[in-house]
């Protein structure tokens, strides 16, 4: 009976929301009131709708978008739920990872690093020399990637270290360093959302790992692996990338070092 039904400012302090939160929750039907009054546009919602209030309340604090809240707030079956919570629970700790290495190369600039070192220019380039721009270049792409304010004329500049890094590896390198390159520079194009090159160079990298009959470390092939789902997310091919995330998770298994397979572990998490 309407008599039942609690007002807009009770519900929200029984809940612990706010009422503006409560009537932003409604436009987006997330969670609709039991009746509106027609000539005030009053809302009252029913008791038994509080569990659901407190629950999108406390996803809210663990920081999970409104559009996930709503499918994990309609899931009735245990398991899933837990299943989703554990997707993300997962984004979670990939982003914790990565502000992690921000911390480290935050503390290292504060202590007197360079803000952004750029590979040595040679006035020759001689074998040793091309080894040196070739590991500059991968590192200096690898700083841009973790830049998450670049300006687009920095983007430019970061597909062309990784190209150019992989052309010196081409002519210095092992082939081992050649199938690297070609895994950073898809891993650049899938960031700025470039699905063509990013393909590209991703099915090169499967390609050289798999020709190779030695010299490769236990990571390298699941991380090439890792490659090619994030490339087809990025394309929108979800069926193909989740089997080549398969692909990579089957990897996980051989890779002896615990911290080797956490890298790889945390790019999957990040697979869009």
């Amino acid at each position: 009976m309407d008599e039942d039904l609690l007002s807009i400012g009770r519900f929200a302090r029984l809940a612990g929301l706010s009422v503006g939160a409560l009537r932003h929750y409604d436009e987006l039907d997330l969670l609709r009131p039991a009746a509106v009054d027609p000539s005030t546009s009053y809302r009252r919602y029913r008791p038994e709708q509080l569990e659901s209030a407190r629950m999108i309340g406390r996803l809210r604090e663990l920081e999970m978008p409104l559009d996930e809240i709503r499918e994990v707030v309609a899931i009735d079956d245990p398991a899933e739920r837990a299943r989703r919570l554990e997707m993300h629970r997962a984004r979670i700790e990939a982003r914790t990872y990565r502000l992690q290495r921000v911390l480290h190369h935050v503390t290292r600039l504060s202590k007197g690093d360079p803000i952004v070192s750029r590979p040595p220019v040679a006035p020759e380039l001689d074998h040793a020399t091309r080894r040196a721009l070739a590991v500059g270049l991968f590192n200096y792409t690898w700083t841009l990637l973790e830049n998450p304010n670049r300006t687009a004329a920095q983007d430019d500049e970061m597909i062309h270290a990784a190209h150019a890094s992989r052309y010196h590896w081409g002519e210095v390198g092992e082939v081992v360093n050649l199938a690297r390159g070609e895994w950073q520079v898809s891993r650049v194009y899938s960031v700025l959302g470039r699905a063509e090159p990013a393909l590209y160079h991703a099915r090169r990298c499967v390609e050289i790992y798999e020709e190779m009959a030695s010299g490769r470390e236990d990571w390298e092939l699941g991380s090439a692996y890792e490659a090619m789902a994030r490339a087809l997310a990025v394309a929108g091919d979800r069926g193909a990338s989740d089997e080549w995330r398969s692909r990579a998770v089957g990897e996980l298994a051989k890779i002896a070092d615990s911290e080797d397979r956490q890298v790889l572990e945390q790019d999957l998490a990040t697979l869009p």
